[in-house]
């Protein structure tokens, strides 16, 4: 295992799951993940019309990299109840019911834990409460959900039956406004982080909308994003963002100061991907052949991350159709020496 302690915290990569596959174990165009109470991973597949895949691929999670283990699918692509265009992100409630959005169709799709289709919310439009290319979804300590209006530039809070509740935010460049947002986050304070795509950067915000940092910008160095697709907040605080345009993870502290970069760390294939190697004595000998393996390991326009409250970070690789899975250390002390 790769392991980096920087500025007192240790991260441990640990393993990928996945591989291209358009049904079954694999995933096709991977966006988004999420985690049910009992630790079981849901994962949006994009596909397309006429690629194939979309579907919701359901997962054990494990702690290394023999446990996962495919459980089943839902979903299918098209406009009828249970079935997406452009299914986006995930969130799943303290029922574990599970939400998708739908950018293309601008409408919130809800689902049991078994895929079992449920209900459907939303209208195409500016108004309030009306959707165009909804995104990052996430739910707050409430239960409302919090829906990133990418069309719209702004972000609008829900109950859970699509209810509307609030709205703020306004497309432009200046402090607190939003240019085609995408990911969101709520920590445990209830506060809004905004993954703000155009502006290269992430915002946090209040539930009222206002303004309280920045992450990100320009002028932040080696932490500097450029087209920032998703972010989550750890159970200390760490906040995680996922840099789309530059295929990479920044990290920085709660109070902004960039810690770390990640680049992708997956030097083993998953385990199904060694099942579709081994099973190829032609593919064997051909990796035998390359080179280096390092363009592998990297990530390839990841879309999304998830933190959870046992200390694992797992980020949606998306064109390599997997997941990398790092653990942070809980408790952390300062070390001597940062890496």
């Amino acid at each position: 295992m790769l392991t980096r302690t920087v500025q007192g915290r240790t991260y441990t990569y640990s393993h990928c799951i996945g591989r291209n596959a358009g049904g079954g174990p694999g995933f096709r165009y991977a966006m988004d993940v999420a985690l049910d109470s009992e630790g079981v991973a849901y994962v949006i597949n994009r596909g397309s019309e006429y690629n194939q895949g979309t579907r919701i691929s359901k997962l054990a999670f494990g702690e290394d990299a023999g446990a996962e283990e495919f459980i089943s699918e839902f979903g299918s692509y098209g406009e009828m109840d249970g079935q997406f265009v452009g299914a986006t992100c995930i969130a799943i409630d303290d029922d574990d019911r599970i939400y998708v959005s739908d950018e293309d169709l601008n409408r919130i799709s809800v689902f049991d834990k078994n895929g079992n289709f449920l209900d459907k919310w939303g209208s195409s439009g500016s108004e309030e409460g009306q959707l165009d290319s909804p995104s990052g979804i996430d739910f707050d300590q409430n239960g409302n959900l919090w829906v990133v209006d990418s069309g719209n530039s702004r972000v609008q809070a829900f109950t859970k039956d699509g209810k509307f509740l609030k709205a703020w935010g306004k497309c432009g460049t200046g402090a607190g406004e939003l240019n085609a947002p995408w990911g969101v986050t709520v920590d445990d304070n209830g506060d809004v982080y905004v993954a703000d795509w155009y502006n290269g950067r992430v915002q946090k915000f209040d539930q009222d909308g206002n303004l309280l940092m920045t992450f990100g910008d320009s002028d932040s160095g080696d932490g500097a994003l450029r087209r920032p697709s998703d972010v989550a907040v750890d159970s200390e605080g760490d906040v995680y963002v996922v840099d789309w345009g530059e295929s990479k993870v920044q990290v920085y502290a709660p109070d902004g100061a960039h810690i770390t970069t990640f680049v992708g760390d997956a030097h083993q294939l998953s385990k199904w991907g060694a099942e579709v190697v081994a099973a190829n004595p032609d593919t064997v000998k051909a990796r035998r052949r390359v080179k280096s393996l390092e363009p592998e390991q990297r990530f390839n326009y990841p879309t999304a991350v998830l933190a959870d409250s046992e200390g694992h970070l797992v980020i949606v690789d998306q064109m390599r159709s997997r997941l990398q899975v790092y653990i942070k250390e809980k408790n952390y002390v300062d070390a001597q020496f940062n890496l």
